[in-house]
């Protein structure tokens, strides 16, 4: 007997949520099992029905798609999650991904490349549509400079955020005062920051935390 994929659709327009439960429901492989109309419903929804997949779409009233994706996938794992929007900007497509996001097609999508996603992510595939794998593949092939986070991740927030201020090319005094800790605070940060980034003094400092992007703010 084939399986049939059962599906939970999260949107806040009514009108959109019939279209996309008459394009499932006329799939002989393909089941509606409930819909919901914010993120919270959906979370909600979800824990009752145990769906195999989730059409999400990103925009809803309080709790959005994204936060509500990052709460199911949490809850399980084995979930598929579609993301169903009209935005293609790169935040709203990564954010998803980070998520847990497995899909992610636009809403103006030809109805055949809806059921090609929702079938792909039903069997544990990441499926994305023509128009965010374009966006996705450009995404990665531009050459860009790590955010200083990725740079220096093992670093705490503090100490990246006293590199940055030593990158402006400000004293340890000046440093102290800024952030209202002792000098001999500073100093201790510092030795940190060599240490994790095997450096041996100020200038190296300056140097790989300007490569990253820090220091941009000029000193004062």
């Amino acid at each position: 007997m084939e399986h049939i994929i059962r599906i939970l659709i999260a949107d806040d327009h009514t009108v959109y949520r019939w279209g996309l439960r008459t394009l499932l429901d006329s799939e002989p492989d393909m089941e509606v099992v409930g819909e919901a109309a914010t993120g919270k419903e959906v979370v909600q929804r979800f824990t009752e029905l145990g769906p195999d997949v989730v059409l999400m779409d990103i925009q809803m009233p309080g709790m959005n798609g994204i936060e509500a994706t990052r709460r199911i996938r949490d809850a399980n794992q084995e979930v598929g999650v579609v993301m169903l929007t009209m935005h293609e900007d790169d935040d709203s497509v990564f954010s998803a991904m980070r998520a847990g996001a497995r899909g992610y097609v636009l809403k103006g999508a030809h109805p055949s490349e809806i059921l090609k996603v929702v079938r792909a992510v039903a069997e544990g595939e990441a499926h994305f549509g023509p128009e965010i794998a374009r966006r996705l593949t450009t995404f990665f092939s531009i050459p860009r400079p790590p955010s200083p986070g990725e740079a220096f991740s093992e670093l705490t927030s503090r100490e990246r955020e006293i590199l940055d201020l030593i990158a402006q090319g400000h004293t340890n005094a000046k440093i102290a005062r800024h952030l209202f800790v002792s000098p001999k605070t500073v100093r201790n940060h510092i030795s940190h920051i060599f240490t994790k980034l095997q450096i041996a003094d100020r200038t190296q400092a300056i140097l790989r935390a300007r490569e990253a992007g820090l220091g941009q703010d000029a000193a004062s």
